[in-house]
């Protein structure tokens, strides 16, 4: 393979693992945002 299809093949990757990155990150956040709702319920109910 010449070089300049290498680098594209690399750079396709690298922009690949990017978004597949993003999106973890998102996911992660997202359970986050949940799990604290779901304590500050918790809080109101047990104490209310």
């Amino acid at each position: 393979m010449s070089n300049k299809k290498v680098n594209q093949k690399r750079e396709a990757f690298a922009k690949k693992q990017e978004q597949d990155g993003r999106k973890v990150v998102n996911w992660i956040f997202g359970v986050f945002v949940v799990l604290a709702i779901a304590f500050c319920a918790y809080s109101i109910f047990k104490y209310a």
